[in-house]
């Protein structure tokens, strides 16, 4: 048994997310959660909510809320939302914790003493009709680099390249959209992550399995221009985890709260101290510290993108930095852009589906399959209703969905709803035996290696192996002439059900519990041998036929939600 840590980039808490966020982190790292209990193993899964920094205030400020009322709300409502989504957290934090609050304060003390921490007097905007200095995500304008319009003060969501708010064309203020913008001098601490850059690289030198996209960003970062700069972790805010060190006030930075880059990856740590304290577990440091036993702990990380920068750079130099027995992540998939009908998804200007929205319309399991069967793994990957109801229409109602109920319904009108008695496997059985052996093989590399459309594509290679077994052999003509041979393709074809919804839970996990509840059994071990598998459920064994497992999307519905999800939400 091998123990997993698998964090998910944590979301922010400024509004409802949509489905690009859903499968850029979220999802895949539950799928893989999901896979790796399926296996045996042990498993924390962990996220939380993003709740400092420029987001969290304007977000509050539009919903006329105090910013902690509007934060505590937010996160109850993402929480909804991931469990209508079937998210499996072990523990869903929230970065403005007292754990949170506490470990920040240690680390940023910790990297003091020891030397990576720098008090910088800087230049920073001020807007006048604001009246007060504007944090790099308060101001937007247009990228210098790529000429995108809405670059934010510290990064451009276009081209990922790193900003100071100075660098943008035509800056002005997010808050009250103002252009009178002046530069005042503040003072701010530094990480001095440049002094780890050779550690730096070393370290993700040594990462060969990674995936190009980490790599190359990481990299991108580490050596581009001047290479890896400071970065401040410090801003002038009221709403953050005040800046301390260690349990000690800091001297000169009376008012300022860390900034959010710094504190939201700590969170990880730090929500597996709120998973202890909420009585969901017992020694989360044996998840996180290497002198407490996590020196046998995979930790794989999930996410978008434009967030590989600072898990692959900033938050691994901090925990370097410190010099202390902490976890550093060992694989980290990222993801590239879903985007929305010609154009991207995004919260900020609503356009696109939203997960509270896409669970009115649609059970969990649709979009779940749909998303993770077209996951933007190599490249960018376009959301458009028409291909969104043609797969869930093929793939979850033609292949699955018919194959359960053609064998439940037509066993129980020939033998009642109970596994039939009788025959004995032929060629055809034997040759089903071996394909699906090697369909599983290949299924459990792909989930092992997290290639998240290949294992979809395997995973549904399987379920037509049933389909297309039952197509040649077709029981209901065996019946008519040698009942003892369709008993057994009957048989064998109902134990694919229990194999097909134990395969297919990290995907479809409310379909495959239907299964499983269909066939009357509480057996969900792996069918690591798929001979012994297929015998799982014994003749005279009593099941029922379920529900249709899945509906199609008729154009009608498909044309509706074209029409009502074009615009932007409200």
């Amino acid at each position: 048994m091998a123990r997993h840590l698998i964090t998910s980039a944590i979301p922010y808490i400024n509004g409802i997310k949509h489905l690009g966020n859903l499968i850029g982190s979220q999802l895949p790292a539950d799928l893989y959660a999901r896979y790796q209990r399926a296996r045996g193993h042990e498993v924390l899964f962990l996220c939380a909510t993003d709740e400092h920094g420029t987001p969290a205030e304007l977000a509050a400020a539009k919903a006329g809320k105090p910013v902690a009322e509007y934060c505590a709300e937010m996160h109850d409502i993402q929480a909804q939302i991931a469990d209508g989504f079937r998210l499996s957290f072990d523990h869903f934090g929230r970065s403005s914790s007292p754990q949170n609050h506490k470990l920040t304060q240690a680390f940023a003390g910790r990297l003091a003493d020891v030397g990576l921490i720098k008090e910088v007097t800087e230049e920073q905007v001020y807007s006048v009709a604001d009246g007060r200095f504007l944090p790099d995500r308060y101001i937007e304008g247009t990228c210098p680099n790529c000429g995108f319009e809405s670059a934010r003060g510290d990064q451009c969501d276009n081209c990922t390249k790193q900003l100071d708010p100075t660098d943008l064309i035509n800056p002005h203020s997010t808050i009250s959209g103002a252009t009178d913008l002046e530069v005042r001098e503040t003072k701010h601490l530094y990480l001095r992550q440049s002094e780890l850059k050779n550690d730096l690289a070393a370290w993700i030198d040594s990462k060969k399995d990674w995936p190009i996209l980490t790599t190359s960003i990481a990299k991108k970062w580490l050596t581009d221009g001047d290479g890896l700069q400071d970065r401040g972790i410090t801003r002038d805010l009221d709403w953050g985890i005040p800046v301390k060190k260690g349990d000690a006030d800091w001297p000169g930075m009376e008012g300022k709260v860390f900034y959010v880059w710094f504190d939201a990856p700590i969170e990880y740590i730090a929500c597996a101290q709120e998973w202890e304290d909420a009585g969901k577990g017992t020694d989360w440091e044996r998840w996180w510290r290497t002198d407490k036993g996590a020196d046998d702990v995979r930790y794989t990380q999930f996410m978008g993108k434009d967030n590989v920068p600072f898990h692959t750079l900033s938050f691994p130099a901090t925990i370097m930095g410190t010099n202390e027995p902490w976890k550093l992540v060992d694989y980290i998939k990222s993801f590239n852009y879903l985007n929305y009908d010609g154009g991207q998804f995004s919260t900020s200007r609503g356009r696109g589906v939203f997960m509270d929205q896409a669970l009115e319309i649609l059970p969990p399991d649709y979009w779940r399959w749909w998303l993770l069967s077209h996951a933007p793994e190599s490249s960018d990957a376009e959301f458009t209703w028409e291909n969104f109801q043609t797969d869930v229409n093929k793939d979850l109602a033609d292949v699955l969905g018919n194959f359960v109920s053609r064998i439940t319904k037509f066993c129980r009108s020939k033998f009642g709803e109970i596994v039939p008695a009788g025959g004995s496997y032929g060629p055809a059985e034997e040759q089903l035996i071996a394909d699906l052996t090697t369909r599983l093989r290949a299924y459990e590399g792909f989930m092992d290696g997290i290639e998240v459309r290949k294992a979809a594509a395997e995973l549904r290679a399987i379920w037509v192996l049933g389909n297309e077994y039952l197509q040649a052999n077709a029981p209901w003509t065996t019946f008519k002439t040698d009942p003892e041979t369709a008993a057994m393709q009957v048989r064998l074809a109902l134990n694919l059900i229990r194999i097909y919804a134990v395969l297919s839970a990290p995907f479809i996990p409310d379909a495959a519990a239907e299964m499983i509840a269909a066939m009357q059994t509480q057996d969900k071990d792996w069918p690591t041998d798929i001979a012994v598998a297929v015998a799982a459920l014994p003749a005279g064994q009593s099941f029922t036929v379920p529900d249709n497992l899945f509906r199609k999307i008729t154009d009608e519905e498909r044309e509706e939600w074209e029409e009502r999800f074009a615009g932007t939400r409200d």
